[in-house]
């Protein structure tokens, strides 16, 4: 099994066009929500999503995925949650010089600055753990707290020992219906069904997510209704935007200079980003502790609801969670 292909594509599977300009909507005992879009120097348009309201204020890459099950987080704070470029609701970026993580990054810092937010924390989920440090790194002033949720390694390729690397695909993919996949993608299925190849695709691959099959339910309908997210169009995508991460070349004495707090979730069943990688993140930060969901997957907080968001929620409250530990860095 492609086991990258697979990471990637399920990593990220959700763009119904809506109307531009923004609209707000509320329900009964629900934080008001207000969507639009953010305008980048470059002319993407990226979807939003602001939620709630408070003197905190928590940027969420990554609205598509992370949305429904963390804005209960807004009581009391304001959510600004958006897509990236070419993700989501976001714009579709034809030129895939500009499908970057750089993009990426320099895309938080326009969403901050179309709200005139003077400081934030943030939520980083998969690679996007990683590029909310890229941000860090670049404008420290401006963020007060970090949650990485599966964080991908800083650099590409990192081999971790193998009680923190989970690979049971085989096991919990089925491997008759991977094979069927395969087949019809072979014969151009997912070229001409786009729409029906991502429904078939998700039903397949999200178990992935999960740490116990169990609870694949749990991960709703998927995003397939979204052109974006539909596998003939992300093919592209990460393409592109995989070989920009694939060539970053950050030292750790960059990040060792951080201050602010990061509170780094990992699942040791994680399929798509290794737990080597968020124990390595929580080792090498000065500031940071890791919370580990045992038999917890990409999604932990789908596994682990009861652990996950009510410790980011005491995270941003400005505590330390009890089950978030600090990690001796290790040698290999």
């Amino acid at each position: 099994m492609n086991h990258l292909h697979s990471a990637a594509v399920i990593c990220c599977l959700i763009a119904t066009s809506i109307a531009s300009q923004a609209f707000e909507k509320k329900s009964a005992g629900e934080p008001k929500v207000t969507e639009g879009y953010v305008s980048t120097a470059d002319g993407v348009r990226l979807f939003y999503q602001k939620v709630g309201s408070g003197r905190q204020t928590v940027i969420v890459p990554a609205a598509l995925f992370l949305a429904r099950d963390f804005r209960q987080l807004a009581d009391g704070r304001m959510l600004i949650f958006y897509d990236m470029r070419n993700r989501g609701r976001s714009d579709a970026v034809k030129d895939s010089r500009k499908i970057t993580i750089q993009d990426d990054v320099r895309d938080l810092e326009a969403v901050r600055a179309h709200f005139g937010v003077k400081r934030f924390s943030t939520i980083g989920y998969s690679y996007l753990g990683m590029m909310v440090m890229l941000y860090a790194r670049e404008h420290p002033e401006r963020l007060e707290r970090v949650v990485q949720l599966g964080p991908v390694p800083l650099k590409f390729g990192t081999e971790y020992p193998p009680q923190y690397v989970n690979r049971d695909d085989e096991q919990i993919v089925d491997g008759n219906k991977y094979r069927e996949l395969k087949k019809l993608e072979a014969e151009g299925y997912s070229k001409s069904h786009p729409k029906e190849f991502c429904e078939k695709q998700w039903l397949v691959l999200r178990v992935r997510l999960v740490g116990d099959p169990a609870n694949v339910d749990r991960l709703g309908d998927g995003n397939c209704g979204l052109p974006n997210e539909w596998p003939v169009n992300l093919d592209r995508h990460f393409a592109t935007h995989f070989t920009s991460v694939q060539k970053l070349d950050v030292p750790w004495s960059e990040m060792q200079r951080l201050s602010m707090p990061v509170l780094t979730t990992h699942g040791t069943k994680d399929r798509n980003a290794p737990y080597g990688a968020g124990r390595e993140w929580a080792s090498k930060l000065p500031n940071a502790r890791l919370l580990t969901i045992q038999g917890g997957a990409h999604n932990s907080w789908v596994d682990a609801p009861g652990i996950v968001l009510p410790a980011v929620r005491q995270f941003l409250d400005g505590k330390w969670p009890d089950a978030a530990k600090k990690v001796a860095e290790e040698t290999r």
